[in-house]
């Protein structure tokens, strides 16, 4: 840990394993402090960063409550990983541009990349024909949750063909729900507002909106957050199926271990400090004791596979990635595409793709380049009282969404 923070406006102190705070992101942390069901303290992940209401990097406990934005819009959002037993010797760049062809033919890529036609539901315990009288359904919303099951989606999800320093290929993937998990976040984030401003509650930011858990509409939340993570966990079966599949076309005797296949975005009742409560992790990754989970870096830096030693200050948690210096407007605007493309190296990857105008500015989209991101290795180093790192593994191809 680095530091500790306690104000006499607080409630609960700040817990930090991130050394330099963004003003923002201080200011969010603050916020959570003051807040009226925040229990026993805030813990921030040293890739922690400014995010919507909350820090993403971010950890709390709510005593009988729940803050959408303290999961985020995209529920559920997650890693994958696969162990193959190819050695990395035997990869080459055809072959690692091979399989990159074949993951773009197979899983549909990027913002607004859907299946032509539903995936079904097999595989799920539930439909969202069991959420239609909920208020944040409708026949587009089932329709695009329908075609969306195993697809990346954009901004930083991605899919890599690693090599870890266990010498063999390593498989991963990051994507979460989708659409389904941001129009359930945004419902009930509006519908936690209205009624805090019914009840007069002293939050001290609308963003942090909460529900009552014991409460009807509490229940509800938690009963999609958890529909929506059961979404994400399959969109995420569902694309390293595929990704095998599209390996095994350039290594066809190719065997694979079981997955591993972990949310850092939701919120579960655990107990803490004596008394059960609803944990939120906004980019932030369970690790209780000998629990195996999965730090990734940028596009163009190592990610790696660690084991929590269940250090309870952390509430049992760490990182979820290296975290963000930049966002992606100002990255694209500071960056050059061939300072990025140095900074890559010999990774297989495609080549930088036009974003959104902004103030009338035609730029490219580097926002996921590695310099818009925190040193993955100095992350790591900070928070070795929470995990035991096990493999470390660096990109071989790339594909983002």
């Amino acid at each position: 840990m680095e530091w500790i923070k306690k104000e006499e406006q607080y409630r609960v102190p700040i817990k930090s394993w991130c050394r330099d705070m963004e003003e923002l992101a201080m200011s969010q942390a603050s916020d959570l402090a003051r807040h009226p069901v925040i229990y026993h303290h805030v813990s921030l992940m040293p890739d922690c960063h400014p995010g919507y209401g909350m820090p993403i990097g971010g950890v709390i406990a709510c005593d009988n409550a729940v803050i959408p934005n303290a999961v985020g819009v995209d529920i559920g959002c997650g890693m994958g990983a696969v162990k193959t037993d190819v050695p990395v010797s035997a990869t080459s760049r055809e072959s690692l541009r091979e399989i990159v062809t074949g993951i773009k033919a197979l899983i549909p890529c990027g913002e607004g990349n859907a299946h032509r036609n539903s995936q079904g539901w097999a595989g799920m315990a539930e439909t969202i024909e069991d959420y239609m009288d909920r208020g944040w359904y409708s026949a587009h919303v089932e329709d695009l949750a329908g075609r969306n099951l195993g697809t990346l989606g954009g901004g930083n999800h991605f899919i890599e063909i690693q090599t870890g320093d266990d010498g063999l290929v390593w498989l991963m993937i990051h994507s979460g729900s989708r659409h389904l998990g941001n129009v359930i976040a945004r419902y009930y984030h509006n519908l936690a507002l209205q009624l805090n401003r019914q009840w007069q509650s002293e939050i001290p930011n609308n963003d942090l909106a909460f529900l009552p858990a014991d409460s009807e509409e509490g229940q509800a939340y938690i009963r999609d957050m958890n529909f929506a993570l059961g979404y994400a966990r399959e969109n995420r079966r569902r694309i390293m199926e595929r990704f095998m599949e599209a390996f095994s076309v350039a290594f066809p005797k190719a065997g694979f271990e079981a997955p591993v296949n972990i949310h850092h975005n939701y919120a579960a009742l655990e107990n803490h400090f004596g008394r059960n409560v609803w944990v939120h992790r906004k980019g932030a990754t369970s690790a209780r004791e000998n629990e195996i989970g999965i730090i990734p870096g940028s596009m163009g830096t190592p990610s790696y596979i660690v084991k929590g030693l269940g250090n309870p200050e952390s509430f049992h948690s760490c990182s979820h990635g290296a975290g963000r210096v930049m966002g992606r407007k100002e990255a694209s605007r500071r960056l050059t595409p061939e300072e990025c493309d140095q900074a890559m190296g010999a990774i297989v990857y495609d080549r930088w793709h036009k974003m959104k105008k902004s103030k009338g500015q035609d730029l490219l989209d580097l926002g996921e380049a590695p310099q818009a991101y925190k040193d993955i290795d100095a992350v790591i180093q900070a928070e070795l009282d929470l995990i035991q790192p096990l493999v470390k593994l660096r990109p071989l191809g790339v594909v983002k969404g």
